[in-house]
């Protein structure tokens, strides 16, 4: 395949630990499959406030716009809880999604059949879980304006914030939900809050109509976003693809997650739209789980969804699918042999190191490539 070029932003806490295990996993790729990946870094969220005094400097940002694809560690931690709103170390990452206009933010919730009984369920109601959430990324109250919080005199303040959406968002992540379904069970289940938000009432409105106007060979459903959760909890095996909006898709998408036991398991793709003369995508690929700053340095966090972003990685920005599979294959192998990291160790289970699941990934590499 012809070079390809990633940026990595490790960034804060786990990060850069997490990260480590995922350039072995290039390499690997680069030596034994057949590719040619080249790798740049850059520095995102408290890191980068240290050294630039912004979440993300305005060079990596470019770095950013030109790479094939961005790999994300995480952000944040305790040291930057007071720095400015504004250069907080989140603050970097809505940049990256919003300067590379990353729109659609899927995020898998899949059991490892290894794994099944390190959720809080019930083993029957998560085995064999395979969910796919479809969250708008660059719209909603996270981006509405205004938003600010305003004195109002006499001790008292106000605080507004500004849930927005317009007909083309809800059109163009319908039709990624839509399209994702046909390679699924094609099936999708919208959810809002159309009893007590109007953006609810329109987010209802196009999904239908999109779904009319060419997609009605899947099923669709609607639900209110409150009784998403709670089917979540209650029997998330009926779903096939949530899409939903930007703030209820940050909370469905972290339910999920703790569905398989351990937000260290589960990695995410952000995907803007395809550009009109290569059809590429810009795309971002992170781990669903943050900084976890209170294990930072110990070598106990789990490299498992920050390797899974990379498979992702793999599978929508470069098509290699096969290559795709055969990660996540090798994940699974490794867990079916019983290799735990601490958060997804069963009580009394002997478990390994970050560097000990990344090596034991890679040596499951060889073993299904042979």
């Amino acid at each position: 395949m012809a070079s390809q070029n990633l940026l990595l932003l490790p960034g804060d806490g786990i990060g850069p630990e997490i990260m480590l295990e995922v350039k072995k996993v290039i390499a690997w790729f680069n030596d034994k499959g057949g590719m040619s990946f080249e790798t740049d870094e850059g520095l995102v969220g408290g890191c980068a406030y240290d050294a630039h005094g912004q979440a993300i400097s305005d060079a990596d940002m470019a770095k950013a716009m030109a790479a094939d694809a961005v790999i994300f560690g995480a952000v944040g931690g305790p040291k930057w809880d007071d720095v400015s709103y504004d250069v907080r170390p989140e603050a970097g990452l809505l940049r990256l999604r919003k300067d590379m206009e990353l729109f659609a933010n899927l995020r898998p919730a899949i059991c490892y059949p290894a794994l099944a009984d390190a959720s809080s369920l019930k083993k029957d109601i998560i085995e064999g879980l395979d969910i796919l959430i479809v969250r708008e990324l660059t719209g909603g109250v996270y981006f509405g304006e205004p938003k600010e919080i305003r004195d109002l005199g006499n001790g008292q303040k106000r605080a507004v914030d500004t849930q927005v959406y317009d007909t083309y968002e809800i059109e163009r992540i319908s039709r990624v939900a839509f399209e994702l379904a046909r390679t699924r069970k094609n099936k999708v289940t919208s959810m809002e809050k159309r009893n007590v938000m109007k953006s609810g009432v329109l987010w209802n409105e196009v999904v239908t109509q999109t779904h009319a106007n060419g997609y009605q060979d899947v099923q669709l459903e609607h639900m209110l976003a409150d009784a998403g959760g709670m089917q979540l909890v209650r029997w998330p095996k009926q779903f096939d693809v949530i899409v939903t909006d930007n703030l209820f898709g940050d909370m469905l998408s972290d339910v999920a997650a703790m569905l398989t036991g351990s937000l260290g398991m589960l990695p995410s793709a952000s995907l803007g739209a395809p550009d009109e003369t290569t059809g590429k995508r810009k795309a971002l690929y992170e781990p669903v789980h943050g900084s976890a700053p209170d294990i930072a340095g110990t070598g106990a966090a789990n490299p498992i969804a920050m390797i899974a972003s990379f498979a992702m990685a793999l599978r929508y920005s470069f098509e290699q699918v096969a290559a795709a599979d055969m990660l996540d294959k090798a994940i699974a192998n490794a867990l079916d042999k019983g290799l735990r990291t601490k958060d997804i160790a069963a009580e009394g289970q002997a478990t390994i190191s970050t560097a000990e699941m990344g090596d034991a990934i890679l040596a499951e590499l060889d073993a299904v490539s042979a």
